[in-house]
């Protein structure tokens, strides 16, 4: 995992587009062919996995704010 400081505003907005995007990316892309192909047990896979995703990224951005 990168390490970035964020020392403003303007810093995290960024870093919370870029993890937004990385997330849509990995996760989003198998969630939308699930809903696509109208597969319910895939479909709370990767609804499941785009969570689990959102939650991690909550909790790096906790983890950091509390490593000082």
């Amino acid at each position: 995992m990168e390490t970035v400081e964020i020392s403003s505003r303007s810093d995290f907005a960024l870093w919370a587009i870029q993890r937004a995007q990385e997330i849509v990316t990995t996760e989003g892309a198998a969630f939308a062919m699930a809903a696509r192909d109208m597969n319910e047990e895939v479909l709370a896979q990767t609804a499941a996995a785009l969570g689990k995703a959102i939650s991690n990224a909550m909790l790096e951005v906790f983890d950091g704010l509390t490593s000082e």
